[in-house]
C-alpha cells in the first residue's frame, strides 16, 4: 500500500450558472493564455507589435484545436466509430483527448495564414512563440489531471498518482497508484521553456532555429513519458504510434537546425569576406 501519492481531483467542473467549467477546458484556456503573453513579450523584445502575436493566434489556436482533436480521433477512433462507439462523441474535446503532433500541424497552418495576413515571416514568428508553446504545454498538461489521464504504469513512489477505479485500465489491484505521466511531461515542457530561452540568447538563432530547438528538446521527453503510459494505444514494430511520431519529428528538427546553423555560417563567412573585399578596396584607392 502506498501512504503517499498524489489524490486524484474531488471535482473536474464546476458550475457558473447553468454554465459548467471543466479543469480540462481551464487549463487548456490558461495555458493558451500563457503561450500568447510569452510570445508578445518576445515579439515585442524583437522590435515588433506585441498585438501581433494576440492578433496571429487568432488563426492559429483555432486550427490547433482542430488539428489536435483530428489526430486523437484517427488515431484513437474505437471510442468512437469502432463497435459500441459513439461518433457525436468525437466533437467532445472538453472531455479530454487531443493530440500534441496535431495541435502543431494545425497550428503551424493557421499561423501561416495569420502570418500571411500580417506580412510577418513565419519563421520569425516560430521562433518567438517557441518557448511560450512550451509553457502552454505545461500548464495545459494539468488539465490530464482533471480527468484522471496521461498516467503511466504502477508504482508505489511517494509522487505516485492515484485514480479512481472507473478511470484505471482493466485487472489492475484496487489500491493500485501510478506514474503521473502529465505531471513529468508538465515539468519537461518547463525545462524545455529555459533551454529556449537560453539557446536562443547564447547562439542568437534565427530563421526557425529557436522553434527546431523546442522541438527537438520537447520530442525527448514525450518519447521515454510515452514509454511509461498504459493506455490503449497502436503499435508499431513494439513501439506505440506517438513514440514513432516523436522520433520522426526530433529527426526531422534536428535536420533542419543543422542545415540552418551552416547556411548562418555560410552567410556569416559572405558577409565576412565582403567586408574584407571593402577594406582592401578602400586601402587600395587611399593608396592610389
Amino acid at each position: 500500500m502506498n501512504l503517499a501519492f498524489i489524490p486524484s481531483p474531488s471535482i473536474s467542473e464546476v458550475h457558473l450558472g447553468p454554465l459548467p467549467l471543466r479543469g480540462y477546458s481551464l487549463m487548456l484556456i490558461l495555458g493558451i493564455a500563457a503561450a500568447v503573453w510569452l510570445g508578445g513579450r518576445r515579439w515585442a523584445a524583437r522590435g515588433g507589435e506585441k498585438t501581433v502575436v494576440t492578433d496571429i493566434a487568432l488563426w492559429a489556436v483555432p486550427f490547433g484545436v482542430v488539428g489536435a482533436r483530428l489526430y486523437h480521433v484517427i488515431t484513437s477512433s474505437e471510442p468512437y466509430f469502432g463497435k459500441g462507439g459513439d461518433p457525436l462523441k468525437a466533437l467532445f474535446v472538453w472531455d479530454g483527448g487531443i493530440g500534441i503532433w496535431g495541435a502543431i500541424a494545425g497550428g503551424a497552418l493557421g499561423a501561416w495564414i495569420g502570418c500571411r495576413r500580417k506580412g510577418v515571416a513565419l519563421s520569425a514568428f516560430a521562433d518567438a512563440v517557441a518557448p511560450g508553446i512550451a509553457l502552454g504545454q505545461a500548464i495545459g498538461r494539468w488539465g490530464n489531471w482533471f480527468n484522471q489521464e496521461l498516467y503511466g504504469r504502477a508504482t508505489t513512489l511517494p509522487w505516485a498518482l492515484e485514480i479512481d477505479p472507473a478511470h484505471r485500465p482493466e485487472a489492475t489491484p484496487d489500491l493500485a497508484t501510478y506514474h503521473p505521466a502529465f505531471l513529468y511531461e508538465s515539468l519537461w515542457c518547463l525545462g524545455v521553456v529555459a533551454l529556449v530561452v537560453w539557446a536562443d540568447r547564447r547562439f542568437r538563432l534565427d530563421r526557425g532555429r529557436t522553434f527546431a530547438v523546442y522541438a527537438a528538446a520537447y520530442t525527448v521527453g514525450r518519447f521515454w513519458i510515452e514509454y511509461l503510459r498504459v493506455d490503449e494505444a497502436h503499435h508499431i514494430l513494439g513501439l506505440r504510434l506517438n513514440d514513432w511520431t516523436a522520433l520522426l519529428v526530433f529527426a526531422a528538427a534536428v535536420t533542419y537546425l543543422l542545415a540552418a546553423t551552416r547556411r548562418a555560417a555560410d552567410r556569416r563567412t559572405g558577409v565576412n569576406a565582403g567586408r574584407l573585399l571593402q577594406q582592401v578596396d578602400a586601402t587600395s584607392s587611399a593608396k592610389n
